[in-house]
């Protein structure tokens, strides 16, 4: 599962919380934890003061997560905080990105230059995404999209390895279809064949998945049904990738467009756990 994991922490919202919710979880107990703070640029003079603040807040959350200094790769680095957190897991090679977010919507995300959805949309890496205005709890009920490719296979896989490592945890797997589909002459729909594979890849892993199959908007779905089970994570696999063309320019095309992963960040009722695909697969 969870081996190397980079935590970008500005101090505020609950990502902290959350980070103790993994470190709960007995395989994640003996994950690398690699501690980002990214201070924002400045004069020559300043430096020097700017990065003892920077270290002080480093270590203020440490003490509140419990974790001991010696254990923990402490990482201060002055520049651009979504340049800086894609770069520095790339270095790391990290395997998990946790970040915060306020929950903006993507107008407002351009607006207000937000970092964490510009990591959202141009990680390739897993990234656990923490709204501000979420309660978290201990993960116990996890939902897991079921879309029938192979960056969805990716996403079932790492949420049966999660969900096997909890006592009494519980996977569900929703697909969502945009209009009921009609069945085949032996009573079976294409739907239903996608979440047949998804409970035998789970079974695999020796997880139990409660298969679910749901019509409408897919994002709202996703969403309206983590509520209705009450998840405590949502993992979901998505190709939406802004063009490396584009890295250096805001890509208003994606983020103004109809992006599900983009929804199901805005609203969903628990933590979003994002599943990219590798780019070697693409």
């Amino acid at each position: 599962m969870f081996r190397n994991l980079l935590i970008a922490n500005s101090g505020k919202g609950h990502v902290e919380e959350m980070v103790r919710t993994l470190r709960a979880i007995p395989p994640c107990r003996q994950a690398r934890i690699n501690l980002l703070h990214v201070m924002n640029e400045q004069g020559a003079d300043d430096l020097r003061s700017h990065r003892e603040q920077a270290e002080a807040l480093v270590a203020e959350a440490l003490a509140r997560m419990g974790l001991e200094p010696a254990e923990v790769n402490t990482i201060v680095r002055e520049g651009d905080t979504k340049q800086t957190v894609l770069k520095v897991a790339d270095e790391l090679d990290a395997d998990l990105i946790v970040m915060g977010s306020r929950g903006l919507g993507r107008l407002q995300s351009i607006l207000a230059n937000s970092a964490s959805q510009y990591v959202f949309q141009l990680s390739t890496r897993p990234m656990l995404l923490v709204r501000d205005d979420l309660y978290i709890r201990a993960i116990n009920r996890v939902l897991v999209t079921v879309d029938g490719t192979g960056v969805g296979d990716d996403a079932i896989r790492l949420a049966c390895e999660l969900v096997a490592s909890i006592p009494g945890g519980s996977l569900t797997g929703l697909h969502v279809t945009r209009q009921d589909i009609t069945p085949s002459r032996g009573g079976r729909s294409p739907a239903d064949e996608v979440l047949d594979k998804a409970v035998q890849r789970a079974r695999s892993f020796g997880v139990t998945m409660q298969p679910i199959h749901r019509t409408g908007t897919i994002g709202r779905t996703v969403c309206d049904t983590s509520e209705e089970i009450k998840a405590d994570l949502v993992v979901i696999a998505s190709q939406d990738r802004r063009p490396l063309v584009a890295k250096a320019l805001v890509d208003l095309d994606r983020l103004l467009g109809s992006s599900v992963s983009d929804y199901i960040r805005v609203h969903a009722p628990a933590p979003v756990l994002l599943v990219r695909e590798p780019e070697g697969r693409r």
